[in-house]
């Protein structure tokens, strides 16, 4: 099979998924139709809340932002939609077949125009991941049927520019490069969070697997499980933010009712869960709408004056899990992030004992070339 690792994740174990996810549209499409013209009315728990309960996936081949090549195109034509879902049909076929086991340890360039560059270059050594463990989603996100060309709402797709004088956004990579401390390192690579903001919020899938989670509901809060890092984001329904300074991670979440619709206020992310470089004053606002038997409309607005000049945001739908979440096991200070930095002690001890090395030779040189010197200058003296 194709060895994919992901960079700078060294440290995640993978877990075990009951199911793949399904579609929304065709899970919504084996559902009994509603009335004709009549407009879908979300369940009711026992509550009286709208009922969102249950398990969700956000895979999706759809990015965050869409690529350059359809530039204002907001959603994929019908031949473009069939060429994304044959690819990664084709791609999993493919990734499915038996390794080389004469094959080398060092990672390959893909030699298939059905491996994706994003996995091509995340690795292929060994430890890499098969395909089998990969679930990066198989099909187009469609919302409200159309199939979007990427998450993100904007014009263009893209995120919007930065003010003038704002602070620059993060580079690509975490804590990559850094080997420090491991408090210099990423928080997925740390198992604190996961990678590629699977916890929020915003929630967005992180390209590669363990896209899922479980909304629980109870009369006072709302509990969203994700299954990546396996945090666990609870949501208190009709209470105020936080006034004691304190940054938790995923931040200070507030929720409430809104019809069918519920509401979740963020606040008070801290620095290290900055998105795109902003968290000291960034709101995020976030809706969560049963519009289907199988299908929950997910909405997001990101607000902060310090760094754009008017909210923006995106959307898309969640789709059911068939089947359940189980544990990821992963913790900070498994062997991975010790070996990374035990690693970087000892380039550095090599370094410093080849330095010596070269600094004794350098004097040695000194002394020899002074001497030989000396002796010419003893020479002539004597001539």
């Amino acid at each position: 099979m194709q060895k994919v690792v992901i960079a700078a994740l060294g440290t995640l174990l993978l877990a075990s998924v009951a199911a793949a996810p399904i579609t929304a549209a065709a899970a919504d499409a084996k559902a009994a139709p509603a009335a004709k013209g009549a407009p879908y009315k979300a369940p009711r728990n026992a509550f009286g809340q709208p009922d969102l309960a249950g398990f969700w996936s956000n895979a999706t081949l759809t990015p965050l932002t869409r690529r350059p090549q359809f530039k204002d195109q907001a959603v994929y034509t019908p031949e473009q939609v069939k060429e994304m879902e044959s690819s990664a049909a084709a791609e999993v076929e493919e990734g499915n077949q038996d390794t080389d086991p004469n094959a080398p340890a060092e990672a390959k360039p893909a030699s298939s125009a059905n491996i994706r560059p994003e996995f091509a270059a995340a690795g292929g050594d060994v430890g890499g991941y098969n395909r089998g463990w990969l679930d990066p989603g198989s099909h187009v996100m469609r919302v409200n049927g159309e199939p979007r060309t990427s998450l993100i709402t904007t014009p263009n797709g893209q995120v919007p520019p930065r003010k003038a004088g704002a602070a620059p956004g993060p580079r690509f990579g975490g804590g990559m490069g850094s080997f420090d401390s491991y408090e210099s390192r990423s928080l997925g690579e740390r198992c604190i969070l996961s990678f590629g903001r699977n916890a929020g919020p915003p929630m967005f899938p992180n390209g590669f697997y363990n896209n899922n989670y479980q909304f629980i509901q109870t009369k006072d809060a709302v509990l969203i499980e994700v299954e990546m890092i396996h945090d666990l984001r609870i949501v208190p329904l009709n209470a105020k933010h936080r006034t004691d300074g304190v940054r938790p991670w995923m931040g200070d979440s507030i929720g409430w009712y809104d019809g069918d619709t519920l509401v979740v206020e963020t606040t008070n992310l801290p620095q290290a869960q900055h998105f795109m470089g902003s968290w000291k004053n960034l709101k995020i606002t976030e809706k969560f709408t049963r519009v289907g038997q199988h299908r929950v409309l997910y909405q997001f607005t990101v607000d902060d004056p310090d760094t754009w000049d008017k909210p923006w945001g995106g959307e898309y739908e969640f789709s059911p899990l068939d089947g359940r979440i189980y544990e990821y096991a992963c913790h900070e200070g498994n062997y991975a992030l010790p070996g990374i930095l035990a690693g970087a002690r000892a380039e550095e001890q090599q370094k410093a004992e080849a330095a010596k090395l070269a600094a004794e030779k350098a004097e040695a040189d000194k002394a020899a070339a002074a001497k030989a010197t000396g002796k010419k200058g003893s020479a002539k003296a004597g001539e």
